[in-house]
């Protein structure tokens, strides 16, 4: 009998088409089934992603509305920019100004004698740089006095044998950056070094003194070695090629004098950038551009939003085509959600403008688009300018003059909250003991101390020597040279230092900072800074925190800044100065811009409304896939059972086809068969 060795080849069925057949026709349905169960999910996926970015860049659009800043912004004309330019902050007034600049500020320029090449020896020791109003004559070549300006620190350069040529001291001086840029001219006759304070002004003179180390006075004044670079009352060997000078200038007829061409204060809230003499005209206005602007794309980025969940949601009966995301509840709570924030009234709002409607944005009832009334618009902006922050913005107005509003937090409640305060914030202070009489003569006996500024240690202070004539003039050397030290300048802390004339004559120095950080402490003084400048071993009164109420309820204080708690909660507000006891009011409101972005913050941030729901779609879609795997299970099993029988009936067909062949081979070989054959 012969072995079949390939289906159907003992029964002539293709029995290999036939299994696959009826595979296939098992598993089609299922597979169709699941095709466009993913397609849908992955629409729907790919439809929350476009939601998503629409909310998106809505979110963002919404930046410029949800700043106070926008509102309070002020524009700038000037009748001829080749004289002056000008900027304005919120704190700007409207007007018209004319003004005449006779003369820019100038840097005090300092040069020394000639030498023969950059590279000549000058000499060793120390140059100390101070700051301040310099009177001398360069005429008659008479220094009368200079006067320190106490906000600029004293600066020092060691000069040994590393830098000692002229060329060396320009590159230390530039290295230490210290607030006087050095260079070398040769102007013919020779090589110059050239000092000019960074900062212009009357005010920012340079006075140069040197220490050559040698202990005698004297030789510090000399023209030999590094002394040439002396420019004091000791000793003028530096040439005065340039004074420094004010700039001076009229505003509307008054005189106004800045020791930099980039003045501020003049004007409040207005910085002018003086260029050249001459008159012109400044007008300050409300910069209603910005604000129009930062709307109409606030407008149209939410008209893209609305746009794109009509698409997703719409459905055509005639073609009974139907959006991704037709009946969809996500959908469906947004939409919902962001009209009902831009159809309230914005609560705690005082004056007419109080809603979209008023300001003159409508919602079209048909599409839910929003419209605008651009006429209606720009009267509101040109009439109620400043109020318009409180409409979108979160926006704290207070009743007092002196109390400004900072910002608010996420739990804050609108509405409008009494203030009272209890406690002012103090800056820490220390109070010196007696003075010595003036003239008072720093030598090398009190000319150190050390001290804590807000928990920050200093290092060793080295005042200048010599003789002061009066309590104001050492004053602005000691806090010149306070603030001058690296470790305080490093940590961002500084002081004040003034004279206190009275019982007793002292020294106070107070930081600058306000509340109970605010810190100072004597840490270290030389042998006679005690019996002569009466600074000793001691810590000061600490500052302390300001402390009140908001809305009945206690607020934390930090320096001079309260914090509210219960409905006030995250309300923070800045005690500038007053009285104790009631302070007015702060009225709080959260405008549309504001609430927007905290709903969409909430839907937008990871695990939010849309992240959880298209978290769920991918998982619908990762089980699909788990799906599909299980149906190629069964099939593939599916597909050998049919094989296997198709195969056994296969070889069953062969058999029988066999004994038929025999049976008929054996019927044809019976006598019987022969003869009626062979009939």
């Amino acid at each position: 009998m012969a072995t079949i060795i390939s289906p159907g080849l003992g029964s002539g069925l293709d029995i290999n088409s036939l299994v696959s057949g009826i595979v296939s026709a098992e598993g089609d349905p299922v597979r169709f089934r699941l095709d466009q169960k993913e397609a849908t999910l992955q629409a729907k996926l790919s439809a929350f992603g476009s939601l998503k970015g629409a909310l998106s860049s809505l979110q963002s659009a919404m930046g410029n509305l949800n700043s106070v800043g926008t509102f309070q912004s002020r524009s700038t004309s000037v009748s001829d920019s080749s004289v002056f330019s000008a900027t304005a902050g919120s704190s700007a007034g409207t007007g018209t100004y004319n003004i005449t600049v006779s003369a820019l500020s100038a840097p005090h320029t300092l040069a020394s004698g000639a030498f023969s090449a950059e590279t000549d020896v000058v000499g060793n020791g120390t140059l100390t740089f101070k700051f301040g109003t310099t009177d001398y004559d360069a005429g008659t070549d008479t220094y009368n006095s200079f006067t320190q300006n106490p906000e600029k620190a004293t600066q020092t350069v060691t000069i040994d044998a590393t830098n000692n040529t002229l060329a060396g001291i320009r590159d230390a001086v530039n290295a230490a950056d210290i607030g006087v840029s050095a260079s070398i001219i040769n102007d013919g006759s020779g090589y110059r070094l050239v000092f000019v304070s960074s900062d212009t002004g009357a005010s920012n003179s340079l006075q140069v003194s040197v220490d050559e180390g040698t202990g005698t006075p004297s030789e510090n004044l000399d023209t030999t070695g590094l002394s040439q670079l002396a420019f004091n009352s000791g000793a003028t060997n530096l040439q005065q090629t340039a004074a420094a000078q004010d700039a001076s200038f009229t505003i509307n007829g008054l005189s106004v004098t800045s020791p930099s061409d980039k003045v501020t204060g003049a004007i409040e809230g207005v910085t002018l950038d003086l260029k050249a003499a001459g008159s012109a005209t400044l007008t300050v206005s409300r910069d209603t551009a910005a604000a129009s602007k930062a709307i109409d794309t606030f407008v149209s980025e939410y008209n893209k939003v609305v746009d794109l969940m009509s698409s997703l949601s719409s459905y055509d009966p005639e073609s009974q085509a139907a959006g991704t995301l037709l009946g969809d509840s996500t959908l469906r709570s947004i939409g919902t959600q962001m009209r009902r924030i831009i159809g309230n009234v914005v609560d705690g709002l005082g004056g007419n403008i109080d809603s979209l409607a008023a300001l003159g944005i409508t919602t079209d009832t048909n599409t839910g688009r929003l419209v605008k009334d651009d006429t209606k618009i720009q009267n509101a902006l040109d009439n109620n300018f400043d109020s318009i922050a409180g409409l979108f913005a979160d926006f704290g107005t207070p009743t007092d003059a002196l109390v400004d509003f900072i910002s608010a937090g996420e739990n804050t409640k609108v509405g409008s909250y009494g203030i009272n305060i209890t406690q002012l914030a103090t800056q820490g202070v220390y109070t010196g003991g007696d003075v010595a009489a003036f003239p008072l003569t720093v030598d090398a006996n009190n000319d150190t101390f050390a001290l804590k500024v807000d928990g920050i240690q200093s290092g060793t202070i080295t005042l200048t020597q010599g003789s002061y004539a009066s309590g104001a003039e050492l004053a602005a050397e000691l806090q010149a040279r306070i603030n001058g030290d690296s470790n305080l300048q490093g940590n961002g802390v500084s002081v004040t230092v003034t004279y206190n004339s009275g019982a007793p004559d002292a020294f106070v120095i107070t930081s600058n900072r306000y509340g109970s950080a605010s810190k100072v402490e004597i840490t270290a003084v030389d042998t006679n800074t005690t019996a002569d400048l009466g600074l000793s071993i001691a810590a000061g009164t600490d500052g302390v925190d300001v402390a009140g109420t908001i809305g009945g309820a206690a607020a934390t204080g930090s320096g001079r800044e309260l914090t509210g708690t219960g409905d006030a909660g995250g309300l923070k507000i800045e005690i500038v100065g007053g009285v104790l006891g009631d302070r007015g009011s702060i009225s709080f409101s959260r405008g549309y811009a504001s609430q927007l972005d905290g709903y969409l913050s909430g839907i937008l941030e990871g695990e939010g409304l849309i992240d959880s729901r298209t978290s769920s779609l991918s998982d619908s879609i990762e089980g699909i896939g788990d799906e599909r795997e299980k149906l190629a299970a069964r099939l593939e099993a599916l597909e050998a059972r049919y094989r296997a029988q198709f195969n056994a009936l296969d070889v069953l067909v062969a058999q029988l086809r066999s004994t038929s062949d025999f049976l008929m081979q054996q019927l044809a070989s019976l006598p019987g068969a022969r003869m009626a054959a062979g009939r």
